[in-house]
């Protein structure tokens, strides 16, 4: 399904490679100190984005799509597609061609996300259509709504459960469908969940969505507090964490109000349990799908452009990525838009 892009001919504007020095703490005018990085633009109690260098910010907003493409290199590779079609059907396919893998003495198993959802129809109507057989397969759901420690139950409008279930599960005939033994839903008692990982269950694939604060599953920045008041947690300390439930972002509770809620923030719950980086780096591959419906032009520029360079931060989560040793980034390629000024 994908294939090479074919781009007029323009000078790239892109900058030369930033060294590490951009993910540095400021220092003073006088050298005698470090300076706290800024505040948070968007929440000041958060980490987030808009607490970079600004060098940094510029590169990504001045990437054009043939920079984009040659972001790739090995271990990370940039993937256009012309149609909303081919897009979601390359998405889908890896659901089947995790499934076609799976065996009952060899199980494999894909890990999918609720945003983007229109991938879950087409592995339905292909396996149906086709009549696989998918029974040996295996299904991790990402992540899950939490209201005070305690994950929404299946029947919640916005729960992600249901929604994986409606729109693919339930649309497959038992005959052909895995048992609910091989659909693995987080809960906030998570033990069970992890318990799943490393457990003989090869996950072939983890999709995901990209978030407006630069996450995967909910993996959100973390709070500009405590011991991570002026800097926030090394790449090492957040690649501990495991499958657990978390405070959301103000700006993650706001884009779930705009996409999923009509708007209505306070719907919208502001927990939810959601897959960690350990289980992520246990993913054979990380796939993340990028429609420009979720994150904007400008970030679908900065998290390839550090994770292509090397440039971690966990003030950008999605960066983290730059240390797995597969991570595909896939674009719609009306999606990519410009981060020219155009008022509207």
């Amino acid at each position: 399904m994908e294939k090479p892009y074919s781009f007029p001919s323009v000078k790239p504007v892109i900058p030369g490679q930033f060294p590490s020095r951009l993910l540095r703490p400021c220092v003073a005018s006088d050298k005698s100190s470090p300076m706290p990085r800024p505040l948070s633009a968007l929440a000041p109690g958060w980490w987030d984005y808009t607490t970079l260098d600004r060098e940094l910010i510029e590169a990504a907003a001045a990437l054009t799509p043939r920079d984009l493409l040659k972001l790739s290199r090995p271990g990370f590779k940039v993937v256009f597609y012309d149609t909303i079609e081919e897009f979601y059907l390359a998405e889908a396919l890896e659901y089947i061609a995790a499934w076609q893998k799976s065996t009952s003495d060899n199980p494999v198993g894909i890990c999918g996300p609720i945003g983007p959802t229109e991938q879950l129809p087409l592995v339905a109507r292909i396996v149906n259509d086709l009549g696989l057989d998918v029974s040996n397969g295996h299904f991790w759901g990402m992540d899950e709504w939490c209201f005070d420690g305690k994950e929404v139950p299946a029947s919640h409008p916005l729960s992600f459960e249901k929604a994986d279930r409606e729109l693919c599960f339930s649309r497959i005939p038992k005959k052909l469908r895995m048992p609910d033994a091989n659909l693995h839903f987080p809960k906030a008692d998570t033990s069970a969940y992890r318990g799943t990982w490393g457990s003989g269950i090869r996950c072939a694939v983890m999709q995901g969505g990209q978030g407006d604060v630069k996450h995967w599953a909910f993996n959100d920045p973390l709070p500009r507090s405590g011991k991570h008041k002026n800097s926030p947690p090394s790449p090492a300390e957040y690649r501990k964490l495991t499958t657990r439930v978390v405070e959301l972002h103000p700006m993650t509770v706001a884009q779930n109000a705009r996409t999923s809620g009509g708007g209505n923030v306070s719907l919208v719950p502001k927990q939810a349990v959601t897959v960690g980086p350990v289980e992520t780096w246990m993913a054979e591959k990380v796939s993340i799908w990028h429609a420009g419906a979720h994150d904007n032009p400008f970030g679908q520029r900065l998290t390839a452009y550090m994770i292509s360079k090397g440039l971690v931060d966990t003030a950008v989560p999605m960066s983290l990525l730059a240390d797995h040793p597969n991570v595909q980034f896939n674009y719609l390629t009306s999606g990519i838009g410009t981060c020219s000024v155009k008022m509207r």
